[in-house]
């Protein structure tokens, strides 16, 4: 039992808002998973060629501006560092290949948590509320964001099983369910020279939507796909660079409802999650159809 959120602006006056508006809907699905929690924002693009790179340090006094200094100095690269707590988002230009060796030789320490040039990702292990508080969710702005509570039931708890999972760039998934058949999707996926980062079943799932994607699929064909080669219970909620899109399986039984108002769309695995948000009374409020693809775009 996991809890999933998710809230698009169609109003752009409430972008400045979005965490405060999330924070409610983020804090009352804690009990549905208590083992860790995690938050995924859009924004507008980064300029030019720059991109965020968003950083996990296992150790809440690590030290951010000597990380930022020796990046600087070992790859040339001049960056902007943006640190809270065990979290910090480095911009720079460099690219998501070099950015992964120079960690991997100089800061294994460290968890890549996302990549792109509108995404941040905030997640750990612990209480949600405590994650919500420690990263200053409710003073978070953006377009669209998608936000996750564990409940472990397979594989470790850790920062890096916990959700959002990413893959590529500006892609990321919240998961609540269970895939039963990850390690064939793990083997389809490596033979196409893809790499795992954890041995959790919504890493398989998320890795084999993004490769559909890449690969030139639009969202609808991607999922079509997920239809047919993915099996288990699951809900899941999908966050791209300009859209948020919600599947659940054939037989539906994750729960999820969805909200449509004028001035913003959200979905949570229960309505009470969404009673807060301004106007939910003349909102449109329905459960989601087992395979159907819901997708609403910036």
């Amino acid at each position: 039992m996991c809890g999933i959120v998710g809230l698009m602006v169609r109003n752009q006056k409430l972008a400045s808002s979005l965490g405060k508006l999330m924070l409610p809907m983020f804090n009352c699905m804690a009990e549905r998973g208590p083992d860790s929690a995690g938050l995924a924002v859009f924004h507008e693009p980064l300029k030019k060629n720059l991109r965020r790179y968003n950083l996990f340090a296992p150790s809440r006094e690590f030290d951010w501006t000597a990380l930022a200094r020796s990046f600087k100095k070992q790859t040339g690269s001049d960056c902007e560092i943006e640190p809270i707590s065990n979290h910090a988002i480095l911009i720079s230009s460099i690219t998501p290949e070099k950015m992964r060796a120079w960690l991997t030789q100089t800061e294994s320490r460290l968890l890549l948590l996302s990549t792109g040039k509108q995404i941040d990702i905030y997640k750990d292990m612990g209480d949600p509320k405590e994650i919500a508080r420690r990263y200053n969710v409710a003073e978070l702005s953006g377009t669209h964001g998608v936000g996750h509570t564990r409940m472990a039931t397979e594989s470790a708890v850790s920062p890096a099983h916990a959700h959002p999972y990413t893959a590529g760039e500006d892609f990321c998934l919240v998961h609540n369910g269970s895939v039963s058949n990850p390690y064939m999707l793990r083997r389809k996926l490596e033979a196409q020279g893809l790499k795992f980062e954890t041995d959790n079943d919504t890493e398989a799932a998320c890795r084999f939507i993004e490769w559909r994607l890449r690969e030139g699929d639009d969202i609808n064909k991607a999922l079509s796909t997920v239809f047919r080669e993915v099996d288990g219970f699951y809900t899941l909620l999908i966050a791209t660079a300009d859209r948020l899109t919600l599947v659940r399986d054939a037989f539906a039984c994750k729960p999820a409802v969805v909200a449509e108002a004028a001035d913003y769309v959200a979905v949570a695995s229960e309505f009470r999650s969404l009673a807060h948000l301004p106007g939910i009374q003349n909102a449109k409020i329905y459960e989601p159809l087992p395979e159907e693809t819901y997708s609403w775009k910036l």
